[in-house]
């Protein structure tokens, strides 16, 4: 199956990373290589580009997608986490870098390849994996937490008002058999949820499956642990732009871009700042880039992107 995957806000992420000709920039979601593409040629056979996944699938379509500019640039594919950036930057002895861009999607590649297990519309084993090196399955989760744990996963990371109830099903399902495949737990979703309520909104396992994804691959953590690091690698005027696609993640996105604006811990009355804690750099994005209406009916997916860009500061600035 080929890696199939619609960049969203691709013209608006690659204007916000202000490409100059030989700067080094980093991809830190690396996914098929469309917003890498475009990065590379703006380099004008100049400069460094790194690319980072933790997917196979997704390595070997960059790979090929970003043949052309491998005599043309120094280009890095990486298979990786982006939580482990400044190892990434170490090994490649890069110490600051231009622009860092995070696409958190999940591909349409893993979405729509069977096998995965990300999707709720075909049967296929409970995975999703984003590494498929890693152990632990979405198979393990839904069938060794407890009640109180999958409860607390799918009202927190997947902001649905049945969590309770669903939660209770597959508890109560899987004692009569372990369950093994999507399709087992789209059955104890839909037991859980009253049918007008599933025959108005989005498909009932939607929130569900998103929390598992989550949780297994500690998408939340790993995102709050990088942004610091990815900020502090920064050069003077360098930028980060980050595509969230959902509330959990556009929060902790503009939390942390404020906080690294104005870090500073004082009392509002305090004639001056005595806590020490210098600005880093400065949000770009009061509100956050959506995608045109264009976009949004041409590529489903993208309806939930928020794009949100933090830039370091000058020299001469901070």
């Amino acid at each position: 199956m080929e890696f199939k995957h619609k960049s969203v806000l691709l013209e608006e992420t690659i204007d916000s990373l202000q490409v100059k000709s030989g700067g080094i920039y980093v991809d830190g979601t690396l996914g098929g290589g469309g917003h890498a593409y475009q990065v590379c040629k703006r380099l004008q056979g100049r400069g460094t580009f790194v690319g980072i996944d933790q997917d196979e699938d997704a390595i070997r379509a960059a790979t090929e997608r970003l043949q052309e500019y491998k005599d043309k640039l120094t280009l890095y594919i990486v298979k990786s986490n982006y939580c482990q950036f400044q190892k990434v930057l170490s090994e490649l002895q890069l110490s600051q870098v231009d622009g860092i861009m995070l696409d958190l999607g999940v591909s349409s590649y893993q979405l729509d390849n069977a096998d995965r297990g990300f999707t709720y519309r075909v049967e296929a084993p409970l995975d999703m994996r984003m590494d498929r090196n890693t152990l632990k399955t979405a198979k393990d989760i839904v069938n060794t937490y407890s009640e109180m744990e999958l409860f607390h996963m799918i009202r927190d990371y997947g902001e649905d008002k049945f969590a309770k109830n669903i939660a209770k099903h597959i508890v109560r399902m899987r004692q009569e058999k372990p369950m093994e495949t999507t399709f087992d737990l789209v059955k104890a979703i839909d037991a859980a949820i009253p049918a007008k309520v599933r025959a108005l909104g989005g498909h009932p396992a939607k929130k569900t499956f998103q929390a598992i994804r989550i949780e297994l691959n500690q998408e939340l953590e790993v995102l709050k642990q990088s942004i610091g690091v990815m900020i502090d690698a920064l050069a003077p005027g360098g930028r980060l732009s980050i595509i969230t696609f959902h509330s959990l993640e556009d929060r902790i996105v503009k939390k942390m871009f404020r906080e690294y604006e104005n870090p500073c811990t004082c009392p509002p009355d305090f004639p001056v700042c005595v806590c020490g804690k210098i600005s880093k750099g400065k949000v770009i994005t009061r509100k956050p880039i959506l995608p045109s209406g264009k976009e949004c009916q041409e590529n489903s997916r993208a309806k939930s992107a928020k794009l949100r860009v933090f830039q370091r500061h000058h020299q001469n600035e901070g």
